[in-house]
């Protein structure tokens, strides 16, 4: 286009200052797109989309996150609706050790057992918090984890302890799915 046009400084420097903000659009546009439904986790399945969450995290320096799986290589495909509810809960738990527990390493595990149910811990070394105040907090965050939870028919529980970091064991069955 650019070369087509006859461009005086002016109208140059305003056409050069377009072009950069398109460009900053359309990598903001990748970013959301990206955050709403991850490449990887398309492309790839779960376990790999949440291997590159957790190493982008640490590869950030916000946090050193270590991510373990079982059971999620075996080809044994989790249909997209679970997959993409199952990141949305660790990417919530995970932002919650960055934000509020001031941790400097998490845990990430998720295991596919032979009954068919998949198990996820998030664990962090973070400041913990008395579990009681969940109840009363209505915090946006664990009310997201609680109905993504529910919606998947599945269990959770969480240890805390102030001074002692949080463990959040997740369990969901499988067998609804195909």
């Amino acid at each position: 286009m650019k070369g087509n046009l006859i461009l005086t400084p002016e109208t140059a420097q305003a056409f050069e200052r377009s072009m950069d903000m398109l460009d900053s659009s359309i990598r903001e546009m990748r970013r959301v797109a990206h955050n709403m439904m991850p490449e990887a986790l398309v492309k790839f399945g779960l376990n790999t989309a949440l291997k590159d969450f957790c190493n982008d995290i640490t590869g950030s320096g916000a946090l050193t996150v270590t991510y373990q799986s079982m059971g999620l290589e075996d080809g044994k495909p989790i249909d997209q609706t679970t997959s993409i509810t199952i990141y949305r809960i660790v990417q919530e738990l995970i932002n919650n050790s960055l934000k509020h527990a001031s941790a400097k390493t998490a845990i990430v595990q998720v295991s596919r057992g032979d009954n068919d149910t998949l198990s996820i811990t998030v664990e962090d070394d973070g400041k913990g918090f008395d579990t009681t105040a969940l109840k009363t907090s209505g915090g946006i965050g664990w009310t997201s984890i609680t109905n993504r939870v529910e919606f998947l028919k599945g269990k959770w529980d969480i240890q805390s302890t102030p001074g002692k970091g949080t463990s959040v064991l997740i369990e969901i069955p499988l067998t609804h799915v195909n």
